[in-house]
């Protein structure tokens, strides 16, 4: 049998920064004390880096594939002024009309943008194998079902410990009547997708490493973090370090490929200085510098949570009035909506001459 291996950029960077958190993930829950496992609490050191750090900080890395990107801004200009005023005027409605109708729609759209992100690379290290059109259905199927069933469970299981932005997002039923369909489903879901490689292994003799990498861990951190677990902090470890992590490494991996090809043009005065020079250490400073700012507004002004944090803003901590939430909440979502917005299209661009089908490694 040959294993086979896919990848963006070579096997010790796709496979400790792409392939490897949700790994990493479980072993650092299986370590936690039950307390964090099956409770609300997180402390304040694991929302810095995860939240802030990571979860924030993967939103801003999208800056350097559009906007800092002279090449991708010139040819998508109208698109990218475009969207942030059409989503800020939305926001600003939408919040204006409900403020518990806007925030089930972001969770919504972010639900959406994390989903589509494990399709996204399952599709990548898929690569152009050669193989049975019912095994790319299945493929398909696979890493939505693992993805979905746990967002249909959590809506259906009220005593859920955490929430995806703030409490009552999601539309949540009491129905746990049906949990053991859900599992069922799992179950035969597993069968399949085993029968189905197993088949190919005795038919074509390859097994696709990469692949069912990303499938098998998109199905084990989210199955442990939505579905076994209840606790804050274990939903939040499993679903921002498998989500941020990989997207700032692509990002990352995008950049410098970029370079190698030499099509980081003289304009481009940021990608240069830091791709070209591969300074790592400037490229998470900016992205952290920037989301750093955004908690520090959103903590000072909306939630007056993380004092601790922001300790030098104490004086300014007061909620604003509602009238300026209903600007400021809006300005400060915008930088995330753009990004799941944007990102559903800066890697389809037809005449982008970095489109992924055609640098995964053979």
């Amino acid at each position: 049998m040959q294993l086979t291996y896919k990848y963006l950029y070579n096997k010790w960077v796709d496979g400790v920064f792409v392939l490897a958190p949700p790994f990493i993930s479980l072993m650092i829950v299986a370590f936690l004390p039950d307390a964090y496992k099956y409770s609300s609490e997180m402390p304040l050191f694991a929302w810095v880096i995860l939240i802030m750090c990571i979860d924030v900080a993967h939103v801003y890395s999208t800056l350097y594939r559009t906007y800092f990107d002279w090449d991708t801004y010139r040819q998508q200009r109208s698109l990218l002024l475009g969207i942030p005023f059409v989503c800020l005027l939305i926001s600003v409605l939408l919040y204006n009309y409900s403020v518990s109708l806007f925030w089930s729609l972001l969770a919504y759209l972010a639900v959406f943008h994390f989903i589509r992100q494990q399709y996204g690379f399952m599709r990548i290290y898929s690569g152009k194998e050669d193989s049975l059109k019912l095994s790319t259905y299945i493929d398909t199927i696979t890493i939505y079902a693992t993805t979905i069933l746990p967002i249909i469970y959590w809506h259906l299981n009220p005593q859920r410990n955490f929430s995806w932005f703030m409490q009552g997002d999601f539309l949540i039923i009491n129905a746990v009547q049906f949990n053991n369909y859900i599992h069922l489903i799992y179950v035969l879901l597993i069968v399949v997708y085993i029968t189905k490689e197993l088949y190919l292994i005795f038919k074509k003799h390859a097994f696709n490493v990469t692949k069912n990498t990303i499938i098998v861990g998109t199905g084990l951190s989210w199955y442990f973090g939505i579905v076994y677990f209840n606790g804050d902090l274990v939903f939040t470890l499993l679903n921002v370090i498998a989500h941020g992590i990989p997207y700032i490494a692509l990002i990352w991996i995008w950049g410098n490929k970029k370079h190698q090809k030499n099509a980081i043009s003289q304009g481009n005065g940021i990608l240069k200085r830091i791709f070209q020079g591969k300074k790592l250490i400037w490229f998470l400073l900016i992205i952290l510098v920037f989301a750093y700012i955004e908690e520090l507004c959103w903590d000072t002004w909306v939630w007056n949570e993380h004092e601790d944090v922001f300790f030098f803003m104490s004086s300014f901590y007061e909620q604003a009035n509602d009238n300026v939430l209903k600007i400021l909440v809006p300005l400060l979502t915008l930088p995330q909506i753009v990004h799941y917005v944007i990102d559903g299209y800066i890697w389809k661009i037809k005449n982008d001459q970095f489109n992924w089908s055609n640098h995964v490694l053979k």
